[in-house]
């Protein structure tokens, strides 16, 4: 069975700083991390691969940068690394990196089913999983907590609703994108770092992969108006009593006021 599974490499979001006189946000220098979520997705692959055998490859779109968070997936057991990377991706929107990775993942041509993470936390969109299935016209099934079985041709999965969840059976080649709850995702041991310095990755342009520039980066479908930082959050309200009832009082009499409870 042969897994591929899309990360992306996100900055460390405490350290990110909005210009509103530029409209511009300012990345740190750092080299980043991979997307928390996609952290889940690579573990998935991984035990997938050792429950059925097979291979396990992880796609990205980004720059020299991303490197880092790809070979922080190496070290963790991860057979391949593909890093899709061209000045004319730059500025590339949500729906822009889909079509990106299904061009790499069309050249790839090797694979039963793609895993990513339910969404990235700088853009928190949520999109590019179900835009990458929809471009190679495949199932999917998004926000899925459990892998129940992978067989025949077949993989069953249960995918996270507010009211529980939703048993859904996918023809293979699929894509899926997990939550936390699906697993506990492991650490690199010091074996694995070392070999993932020395695994080679394989980097795709534009050319390469055969993706139509005029869909892509500047191009892409939609523009950024304007970029602000979150609002600050407003200050507490301090509760004051003699005993534990009378605060307990208090603030229930708060919340009720607030339409809380």
């Amino acid at each position: 069975m042969n897994i591929v599974v899309l990360v992306k490499q996100v900055p460390e979001i405490a350290l990110v700083k909005v210009d509103e006189a530029t409209n511009q946000i300012e990345l740190p220098k750092g080299p980043g991390t991979v997307n928390p979520f996609d952290e889940y997705a690579v573990e998935e692959a991984l035990r997938l691969r050792e429950k059925h055998g097979g291979t396990v490859s992880v796609m990205s779109v980004g720059t020299d940068r991303t490197e880092s968070a790809l070979r922080d997936c190496l070290a963790l057991g991860v057979d391949d690394a593909y890093l899709l990377s061209d000045d004319v991706f730059a500025g590339s929107d949500p729906q822009a990196i889909a079509r990106i990775l299904a061009a790499g993942l069309k050249k790839l041509d090797a694979f039963d089913l793609i895993l990513a993470g339910k969404q990235a936390i700088d853009s928190d969109s949520a999109q590019v999983p179900g835009a990458v299935a929809a471009l190679l016209d495949a199932p999917q099934a998004m926000f899925v907590k459990k892998v129940a079985s992978v067989d025949g041709g077949k993989a069953v999965v249960h995918r996270q609703t507010e009211d529980g969840y939703d048993v859904v059976e996918l023809t293979l080649p699929a894509v899926v994108s997990v939550v936390k709850e699906i697993n506990e995702p492991r650490l690199p041991s010091l074996k694995g770092k070392m070999a993932a310095k020395k695994k080679a990755i394989t980097k795709w342009n534009a050319a390469d992969i055969g993706v139509d520039t005029a869909t892509v980066g500047a191009n892409s479908g939609s523009r950024t108006v304007k970029v602000t930082p979150p609002s600050p959050r407003p200050k507490g309200e301090k509760i004051e009593g003699e005993t534990p009832d009378e605060l307990a009082d208090k603030l229930f009499a708060k919340l009720r006021e607030k339409q809380i409870i």
